[in-house]
């Protein structure tokens, strides 16, 4: 295992940059990803995307879906993200984990 540092992030301030830019949600369940620019966030945690997309593997395939404007209920939410790059956009836990051990 590397020895890196955690330095933890207080999630407020850095989801208010987020407000306005293009952002990636991913939820907890069925590595389901919604990519859209980030409307609003309140203070429990929930978001509000407009010209969302929606991105899952179902039965290990990729689906893709425009969607339009979305509300992500606060429990739901697993991560989120400034969409920077595609690249590891709805990217299965596992094989994210295999890319990073192989950079090392």
């Amino acid at each position: 295992m590397s020895s890196t540092s955690f330095n933890p992030i207080n999630p407020k301030p850095f989801l208010k940059t987020l407000l306005n830019k293009r952002v990636i949600v991913r939820l907890k369940w069925n590595k389901t990803e919604y990519t859209g620019n980030l409307v609003s966030v309140d203070n429990y945690m929930n978001f509000q995307l407009d010209d969302a997309s929606e991105t899952a593997y179902v039965d290990g395939k990729k689906t893709a879906e425009t969607v339009g404007e979305v509300f992500i209920r606060c429990n739901n939410v697993l991560f989120v993200r400034e969409a920077t790059d595609t690249a590891t956009a709805a990217v299965p836990e596992n094989e994210a984990v295999e890319a990073i051990e192989m950079e090392q």
